[in-house]
């Protein structure tokens, strides 16, 4: 269940080695339109990247940890936290081996998380595992038709899921939000453009 070398630690280490923020500093909008929607409590944010989603939740008052392969990007992070003020827990790891606790967390975020469909399987059943009795999930991913535009996310197909597969890998929540649409992303340079994207808002029953 090991992620694809093309897309390790080394990669994004050299990604994001630049002072600009190679997804931008905002959050991103499918996370800032339902954010009211999760609640209160401890958020994990897997893949985090830079920080932006991470340190936008927690000026809304959650106590967030946010965690990725990159120890460059962490870096990034916590120095966004701090220019906004706000605290910011961060883990570098691999989420293959990442620990996601039983019952801890109130919400789990996944922006842009694209892992291999084995290694995305076992993660997000420990994530839907890791929430709180009305604990929420939220993700947003390129799905196999963004390959068409060309805007964004990797090349490999089998690390673009469906909304199917999302379903059947989150067991025992329920949808709120599944949607597969087109819609405009523009997040840095890294993300620009019309793009083909997955939304899922999914709760634990309380």
């Amino acid at each position: 269940m090991a992620l694809n070398p093309a897309y390790g630690a080394e990669f994004w280490d050299n990604r994001y080695a630049t002072p600009d923020f190679v997804f931008g500093t905002e959050p991103n909008d499918f996370l800032r339109s339902i954010a009211d929607r999760l609640p209160a409590g401890p958020v994990l944010c897997l893949a985090e990247g830079e920080g932006r989603n991470a340190v936008f939740l927690a000026t809304r008052g959650h106590a967030v940890t946010a965690t990725d392969l990159s120890a460059t990007g962490l870096a990034k992070a916590r120095a966004l936290a701090t220019q906004r003020g706000v605290p910011l827990a961060t883990a570098t790891a691999d989420l293959a081996a990442y620990p996601i606790a039983p019952g801890a967390w109130s919400a789990i975020v996944a922006i842009f998380m694209h892992l291999p469909p084995a290694l995305r399987r076992d993660v997000l059943g420990r994530a839907a595992a890791g929430l709180r009795p009305g604990g929420v999930f939220l993700m947003e991913a390129y799905t196999p038709a963004q390959l068409a535009f060309g805007t964004g996310g990797p090349k490999d197909p089998a690390l673009l899921p469906t909304l199917a597969q999302l379903r059947d890998e989150l067991p025992g929540l329920e949808f709120e939000i599944g949607q597969e649409l087109e819609r405009d992303v523009h997040e840095g340079g890294g993300h620009t453009g019309r793009s083909a994207v997955v939304q899922v808002l999914a709760r634990r029953p309380a």
